[in-house]
């Protein structure tokens, strides 16, 4: 236990009641299922919270949170809730994928008349914007401005802290190691004078990046349409075996017919009752509705 940690539980110590309010509120809102172990880490996001409103005991912030009137503060916790890491090209086996299966097979249907010269992809927890920015440079790398393809990523997250962050697009120059050269030279802008040190998304990204908060755990996701592909990596660990079901059930509604819906390597459909099965580790296709696979 860090000593930050400690010192949040000794200035207001949570207790299980105000732990099991607060747990119910995050699955109720959110889908995210917090398990005992997670007290701890509840108690030191929210820790500030309770400083900066004046309040004496996770209690009062609770029913802060949820008094009529004040759902900035439900937005707010659930910033503090939420676990944003993630890096540029994370699992690069997916984006290999991209470059030598998907994009091909999209030219030969453009080709074919089967599809538009359009290109559609959504991050689905996007975080601070690595994965959509990844996702941008090598979509604009096969299909660069003037090619006649239309590129867009459309980049979601529950986060707003995490969405500003990700629309600044401003990151330490030491994650510039994470992107390939090739990718960096074409696409990442290096800090100089009072940015040095820094480094940031260029225009050309930039402009085909689409940012909007959306909770997955919603009961639909108006305004998305249909993607291409849908990457959802990583986050279906965060949610229990209902909440993922119906989260995956909405997603996949929003996959082209001869999309591919990507999952983090660590992660499976195994278990899960959904109209979809396994190609390559992590990425799925949609299966008719009567032969689901994990």
């Amino acid at each position: 236990m860090s000593a930050g940690t400690r010192g949040a539980q000794e200035e207001h110590p949570l207790t299980d009641k105000e732990f099991n309010l607060i747990r119910e509120l995050v699955y109720r809102q959110a889908g995210i299922f917090l398990t005992p172990v997670k007290k701890a880490l509840v108690t030191a996001r929210l820790a500030p919270r309770l400083r900066a409103l004046a309040l004496d005991s996770f209690g009062a912030y609770y029913k802060h949170v949820v008094s009529k009137g004040n759902e900035a503060e439900l937005v707010r916790m659930l910033d503090c809730i939420c676990t944003n890491e993630t890096h540029f090209f994370r699992e690069p086996t997916h984006f290999d994928f991209l470059v030598q299966r998907a994009i091909p097979e999209w030219r030969e249907q453009a080709a074919a008349r089967l599809r538009p010269r359009r290109v559609r992809v959504w991050s689905a927890a996007c975080s601070t914007g690595e994965e959509p920015y990844s996702l941008a440079m090598v979509l604009l790398s096969q299909f660069p401005p003037g090619s006649g393809w239309d590129v867009e990523v459309v980049a979601t997250d529950l986060s707003t802290r995490a969405l500003a962050r990700a629309e600044e697009g401003l990151w330490s120059i030491d994650k510039a190691e994470e992107i390939p050269p090739e990718y960096r030279r074409s696409f990442m802008l290096k800090g100089v004078r009072s940015r040095e040190g820094w480094m940031r998304a260029g225009p050309a990204i930039r402009s085909v990046v689409r940012f909007a908060r959306l909770n997955l755990h919603a009961e639909s996701y108006p305004g998305m349409g249909t993607f291409d592909a849908i990457f959802c990596r990583n986050v279906l660990i965060y949610f229990d075996a209902e909440s993922k079901t119906g989260v995956l059930h909405r997603l996949l509604g929003h996959l082209e017919p001869r999309g591919y819906f990507f999952l983090g390597l660590s992660e499976s459909l195994a278990g899960v009752s959904v109209a979809a099965r396994c190609i390559h580790p992590a990425v799925y296709v949609s299966a008719p509705r009567g032969n689901p696979q994990g």
